[in-house]
């Protein structure tokens, strides 16, 4: 693929469709695109992440690790995986496993700081999408929180 469709491809990522082409293209000029066989581990649960993937092919499962309290979940094409750690440091809470021959792009957490540093505009949009899930989540655990309280009476 070429350095436009890359871009053009990460635009269709629900974290990155906000941050701008610029920012984009630094993103896509420093990533590492990976391939891997059907079946080939690309993280065990329990490591240091130190940045994330978009799947770009194929697809990965990722199965909890042992103090996960998560389901088996399946990622496909545009899906980006260990967002957070492109942000902080953090432990992978699942294993991710190549279901079928899969093509990730990996983006490490320097690369993503240094875009965030040269694009101030695209670290606000990133903070104001995370600021609408954690208001969602909050809603969400208090809706949680009120039926529990209900039914504990």
């Amino acid at each position: 693929m070429s350095l436009e469709d890359d871009i053009a491809f990460f635009e269709r990522v629900p974290t990155f469709a906000m941050l701008g082409k610029q920012a984009l293209r630094i993103l896509a000029i420093g990533a590492e695109t990976k391939q891997l066989a059907s079946g080939a581990v690309l993280f065990y649960a329990g490591e240091l992440a130190d940045g994330g993937y978009v799947v770009q092919e194929g697809s990965l499962l990722l199965e909890p690790g042992t103090f996960s309290e998560g389901k088996e979940f399946i990622a496909g094409p545009g899906t980006l995986v260990g967002e957070l750690a492109l942000l902080t440091d953090m432990v992978c809470p699942a294993t991710a496993l190549a279901k079928e021959p899969t093509k990730v792009i990996r983006i490490s957490r320097s690369l993503f700081r240094k875009m965030l540093e040269g694009y101030p505009e695209a670290a606000v949009k990133l903070r104001e999408i995370m600021t609408a899930r954690l208001d969602v989540w909050t809603r969400e655990l208090g809706a949680v929180q009120r039926k529990m309280d209900k039914n504990g009476k």
